[in-house]
């Protein structure tokens, strides 16, 4: 058993540094493995998704080679298998990044179907249907996706809905297709840009990368590369909704404030004063933040990943907001947990109808995804009293020493590893 526990009720005031994009990451190491050279990688989050696509890639026999924490040299001309699953790779969402990288390079692949956070629907029909375009025969047996090709010839691709993971995964197999592979209705996300921007230092032919048509010019192999991940917009704009739910004053740095302006305008939107500056934001909170309307989109939108946090936000303000989930059917579950804490947030669908109040108090929470649980845990540094937040492995998915952090800016937080310690801190254990 791992929990937070925390006392609220102080805001949290300084700077913090944001690490490399999760999401970005995920796609950059499944791609290093497209080549046969050395792969140097910088910038690269310490979190427990990355971690285990470290371990996937070396388990099929690439070289894996941990520089510093946040840093990797990865070698794959010695792979030996296209099998890509164990327990752990089948926890995660992003092991579908593997068929795309193993059909490009090897034109088989073998991998686990995609597990992650219950937040709704995720099929990867999509993905299935770029690769069956580009050539590849699929069936889904035991649980994996096995994937093959003689040759994999480009084509013209439409995505029926915009899809990051889809768009990432063709991208990567087209890259070493024969001629020109056209992908419409693509996702502009800037993992997406990230992950192209990537393969174009490996050698790849990608143009389009951040609009809803991307160009790729297959070419016939790839070589080695050094390449910096960008910042983590998800943390960056946790961080940012922190200031804002406990009435903080945070400037977050080593961002990339354009990925920020749906969060900032929302944030500005609510009361907060936001100051812009090259590679930091400063968000500055008010007392009498107001209500405002959230809907999620694909990027440039109001990301699905950061719903949770801004709601949490907007039960705290003043007046009536409506929080619409155009993304995940399931990423309301954590409104039953705020409830604990005094909020009054109503779930009708996919729409959710926030009244905010004066204050919250500490409660016995847990977390139920990823960015749900980093919610739930600034709910408690706002809130009177103490909160215990459970199942925070979900939160080390993707967050980098987040209670460090959270420290570093005043907060009173700290992770207990066993019934035994709780005690000590007169916590009921459920």
């Amino acid at each position: 058993m791992a929990q937070y526990i925390m006392n609220g009720g102080s805001p949290l005031v300084g700077e913090v540094a944001i690490g490399g994009a999760k999401n970005a990451a995920l796609g950059i190491l499944a791609a290093a493995i497209m080549t046969d050279e050395d792969v140097y990688i910088e910038n690269l989050p310490d979190v427990k998704d990355i971690n285990v696509m470290l371990e996937a890639i070396n388990a099929i026999g690439a070289s894996v080679e941990r520089l510093d924490r946040h840093s990797v040299r990865i070698n794959a001309s010695s792979v030996k298998d296209v099998l890509v699953d164990d327990e752990f790779i089948r926890k995660i969402r992003a092991s579908y990044y593997f068929i795309g990288a193993l059909l490009g390079k090897y034109k088989s692949a073998e991998v686990a179907l995609p597990g992650g956070c219950n937040i709704g629907s995720r099929p990867i029909d999509l993905h299935l249907k770029g690769f069956k375009a580009l050539g590849a025969e699929i069936d889904i047996e035991s649980g994996r996706v096995k994937a093959h090709a003689i040759d994999l010839v480009a084509a013209d691709i439409y995505l029926d809905t915009v899809s990051v993971g889809a768009t990432i995964n063709i991208m990567m197999a087209a890259s070493l297709a024969e001629g020109r592979t056209v992908i419409e209705n693509a996702a502009k996300e800037p993992h997406i840009v990230d992950v192209a921007n990537f393969l174009n230092s490996m050698g790849a032919d990608i143009k389009g990368a951040g609009t809803d048509v991307i160009r790729i010019n297959g070419v016939k192999s790839l070589h080695g590369s050094r390449y910096s991940i960008i910042p983590d917009q998800i943390e960056a704009g946790t961080f940012m909704c922190a200031a804002a739910i406990t009435k903080g004053d945070i400037t977050v740095k080593n961002i990339i404030p354009k990925h920020m302006e749906a969060i900032s305008a929302k944030l500005m939107e609510m009361g907060c004063e936001v100051v812009e500056f090259d590679d930091a934001i400063r968000v500055i909170a008010k007392n009498n933040q107001k209500s405002t309307n959230i809907k999620t989109l694909p990027y440039p939108g109001f990301p699905t990943d950061m719903q949770p946090q801004i709601t949490t936000a907007l039960a705290l303000a003043t007046g009536s907001s409506l929080v619409v989930e155009s993304i995940f059917e399931n990423r309301f579950k954590y409104v039953d947990e705020l409830a604990r804490m005094g909020t009054n947030i109503k779930v009708e669908g996919n729409t959710a109808m926030v009244i905010g109040v004066a204050k919250l108090r500490g409660a016995a929470l847990k977390a139920p995804d990823l960015r749900a649980g980093a919610a739930l845990v600034l709910a408690g540094l706002a809130a009177e009293g103490q909160t215990t937040v459970d199942d925070i492995k979900y939160i080390k998915r993707g967050y980098e020493d987040f209670e460090g952090k959270l420290v570093s800016l005043g907060a009173d937080i700290r992770e207990v590893d066993s019934e035994v310690e709780a005690r000590k801190f007169n916590i009921k254990v459920v």
